[in-house]
C-alpha cells in the first residue's frame, strides 16, 4: 500500500472533484485520495465513485450522513487513515485553493525529519491570488492574533494544506479536538505543538477558488476568534505526555 493519503472534504464540489482528483492521479508519484464527503445533495459523491472506476484503490470514498464541519470531516478521515496504516496524510482543499504539485513540498519536508509541514500562504510574505484586500488582511492579522494568544510560532496557523506524519496523529486524541471550522485547524498544529512535534512551514500560492461556492461564514470565522482563547486555557489544565 501507498504510504501517503491525501483527504479531501467535500460538500457540493461537483464543479472541481473530479478536475482535482484527475490532478492528483496524474501526480509521478504514488498516493491514494479519500474524499469524505458530507451528503452532497449536487451529486460530489456521484462524481467520485466514476473516478473510483477509473482508478480502482486508488481513490477511495467515505460518506458522512450529516454535515457538521470541516474538522469533523477531518478526524473522520485521520481515523480512516490510522486504519489502513497510512505514514502520511494530507489535508486538502477541493476547489484547487491548493495546487497538487505542492503536495510533493510537504512531503519532501516531513521526509526529512518534520512532524507536521503546513503549506504556507505567509512565510515569504503575503502569497494569496484573487482575494480581496479585506479577507488578506483578516485573514493575516487572524493569525498575528493567534501567534499572540497562544505563542504559537506559525505564520500561516488557519491554513487547510498540510502533511502529518502518522506519529503525529496515533498521539493526538482525536476524540478531543472540539472545534470544526478554522479553529479546528489552529487546534491541531497547535496540540502538536503542545506535544512536542516539530512543525515548519512551506511556501505556497494560495489561489482563490474560480468554481463552485465558499464555505466562509460569519460564524466560522466568530468560532476561530473566540476558539483561540479557549484553547489556550484549555492548555492550562491539560497534560501533554
Amino acid at each position: 500500500m501507498p504510504e501517503k493519503l491525501v483527504i479531501i472534504p467535500t460538500y457540493n464540489e461537483k464543479e472541481n472533484i473530479e478536475k482535482m482528483l484527475t490532478a492528483v492521479m496524474a501526480l509521478e508519484q504514488d498516493i491514494h485520495v479519500l474524499v469524505v464527503d458530507d451528503s452532497s445533495p449536487d451529486g460530489t459523491a456521484d462524481i467520485v465513485r466514476g473516478c473510483i472506476e477509473r482508478h480502482p484503490g486508488q481513490i477511495h470514498l467515505f460518506e458522512r450522513k450529516v454535515k457538521d464541519g470541516l474538522g469533523r470531516a477531518y478526524i473522520a478521515g485521520f481515523q480512516w487513515a490510522l486504519k489502513k496504516d497510512y505514514d502520511f496524510i494530507f489535508e486538502m482543499d477541493a476547489d484547487f485553493s491548493h495546487n497538487p504539485a505542492d503536495l510533493n513540498s510537504l512531503y519532501e519536508s516531513c521526509k526529512k525529519g518534520v512532524d507536521m509541514t503546513i503549506g504556507s500562504r505567509y512565510v515569504t510574505g503575503v502569497n494569496v491570488v484573487n482575494w480581496p484586500i479585506g479577507r488578506v488582511l483578516m485573514s493575516y492579522f487572524a493569525s498575528v492574533y493567534v501567534r499572540f494568544v497562544t505563542g504559537l510560532k506559525i505564520q500561516d496557523t488557519t491554513a487547510g494544506f498540510v502533511c502529518y506524519r502518522r506519529a503525529v496523529l496515533d498521539k493526538i486524541p482525536l476524540d478531543r479536538i472540539k472545534f470544526k471550522g478554522y479553529a479546528f485547524q489552529i487546534e491541531m498544529k497547535f496540540t502538536a505543538w503542545k506535544y512536542g512535534f516539530k512543525l515548519a512551514e512551506v511556501p505556497i500560492i494560495f489561489t482563490d477558488r474560480s468554481e463552485g461556492e465558499s464555505k466562509m461564514s460569519r460564524g466560522i470565522f466568530k468560532e476561530a476568534l473566540m476558539g483561540v482563547i479557549q484553547i489556550k486555557l484549555n492548555s492550562l489544565f491539560r497534560k501533554y505526555v
